[in-house]
């Protein structure tokens, strides 16, 4: 078997093993293996695709730790599928729950210290959160109305409305109140599986993790659709690149008879739609793809 191949299969099997624990332990329906399995299925086919498009030949230590991640969310999921005409199993629910998340501060962590960030790894951890909070908020919808399942689901229509709208496609620049919205949805649907507070509390903290989740999304919609290339196209002049930036030769004190160096010269700002054209070309922050969970 190729090295591409085997990380992927050896988490499937860490995925039945679980699954197989959780079911000897707990107890778990047919519902519950179907869901677990499918997940671990097409999770393991995903990734070995992603690995064969990036060109990698096995998962990197942080990619290791999402993995782990994920095969603790394919647990989750499989408990909480099984609820769904059952009391879930809080004392092994929660603490399943918890760990998965925890991981999440890992796994970057982990990539920053041994050098192997990529864009692959933050595309694999960014789909495990995403799915995570979806089960949860899934979870919690009978509890606090079906209005929760807008929590999970508000990732997957900003991506269906990307395919839909070119210019959400755009990149975002980062932003770290983007990160404080994703880890408050964890922690704030942790508790509300947990079930420790009165039912009223545990629909105000669902409800604050929704307004948040809508803040956060609103803000980045609002940034694409400001910097959508139609507008930027339309403030620039006639006839002018939107990805141009001209230069002019630096003024400078030679000696006669010297020439001055054709390779030096500054940019020039230019006002578009009142913002120096540096600033709409070649913003200071690097710009990152959008995770919003």
């Amino acid at each position: 078997m190729s090295r591409v191949r085997t990380g992927p299969v050896l988490g499937l099997i860490a995925q039945l093993v679980l699954l197989a624990v959780l079911a000897a332990t707990v107890g778990l329906g047919v519902a519950g293996w179907l869901a677990g399995a499918g997940y671990g299925i097409v999770l393991c086919a995903v990734l070995a695709r992603g690995l064969r498009r990036h060109g990698g030949d096995r998962l990197g230590p942080a990619d290791r730790v999402t993995f782990a991640r994920a095969v603790l969310a394919g647990g989750v999921t499989a408990l909480v599928v099984d609820a769904l005409d059952a009391p879930a199993p809080l004392a092994v629910l929660v603490p399943l729950t918890a760990v998965a998340l925890a991981l999440d501060a890992v796994d970057g962590w982990v990539a920053r210290r041994t050098g192997t960030a990529s864009a692959l790894g933050a595309r694999f951890d960014m789909e495990v959160d995403a799915f995570l909070i979806l089960v949860l908020s899934l979870h919690v919808a009978p509890v606090v109305g079906p209005w929760a399942l807008a929590i999970g689901g508000m990732r997957y229509a900003f991506v269906a409305a990307s395919w839909v709208l070119p210019w959400m496609r755009g990149t975002l620049p980062r932003r770290y109140w983007r990160k404080v919205v994703a880890a408050a949805q964890g922690v704030l649907l942790l508790t509300a599986v947990a079930d420790v507070l009165p039912r009223p509390v545990t629909a105000v903290l669902v409800a604050v993790s929704l307004a948040l989740l809508v803040e956060s999304f609103g803000h980045d919609v609002g940034w694409l659709w400001w910097h959508r290339p139609a507008r930027t196209a339309a403030a620039l002049p006639a006839g002018q690149p939107v990805a141009a930036v001209e230069s002019v030769p630096a003024p400078q004190s030679v000696p006669a008879g010297q020439s001055v160096p054709v390779t030096q010269s500054v940019s020039a700002p230019q006002s578009v739609a009142g913002r120096s054209r540096r600033e709409v070309v070649a913003p200071e922050r690097p710009l990152v793809a959008h995770q919003p969970v």
